[in-house]
């Protein structure tokens, strides 16, 4: 099974995790990381990933999320299916970067993706390609 994490996610373990639902959704995305290492469910990266994450402006965090790109099975680049489905996706209400995550992880074949941004998932039942989901839905429920 093939999942995206959004840039979201994978910063997730970086916040503040004072607040119970940030620290249950980091838990949740290194869980799912352990799966991605252990060979249990296959990462889609894209260029929207290495874009957001060279943008990061912490040189550890970006550097520990970059090596993930290593473990990806897909690495999705920008053509014209990502640009067709991003500007669907943005008619919907989604902004640009959610849009082009959104497009790369269902050019890429994913079964699911994964992502914190309250946005994104309020959306979640308009994109019916894809599940999107919350980590801690996925680990709980991968069903939804």
């Amino acid at each position: 099974m093939r999942v995206y994490l959004d840039n979201c996610c994978f910063n997730r373990p970086y916040d503040d995790q004072a607040q119970l639902v940030v620290r249950l959704e980091a838990e949740a995305k290194l869980f799912i990381q352990g799966e991605i290492a252990d060979g249990r469910l296959e990462l889609a990266w894209s260029y929207m990933m290495d874009y957001e994450n060279a943008c990061n402006p912490f040189e550890n965090r970006r550097d520990e999320i970059a090596d993930w790109r290593n473990l990806a099975t897909e690495i999705v680049q920008l053509n014209e299916s990502i640009r067709t489905r991003r500007k669907h996706y943005m008619t919907l209400g989604l902004k640009l970067k959610d849009a082009t995550h959104l497009a790369c992880a269902v050019e890429a074949g994913c079964a699911f993706f994964l992502t914190t941004d309250k946005g994104c998932l309020r959306k979640r039942f308009k994109i019916p390609e894809i599940q999107i989901l919350n980590p801690v839905a996925f680990v709980c429920d991968p069903q939804g």
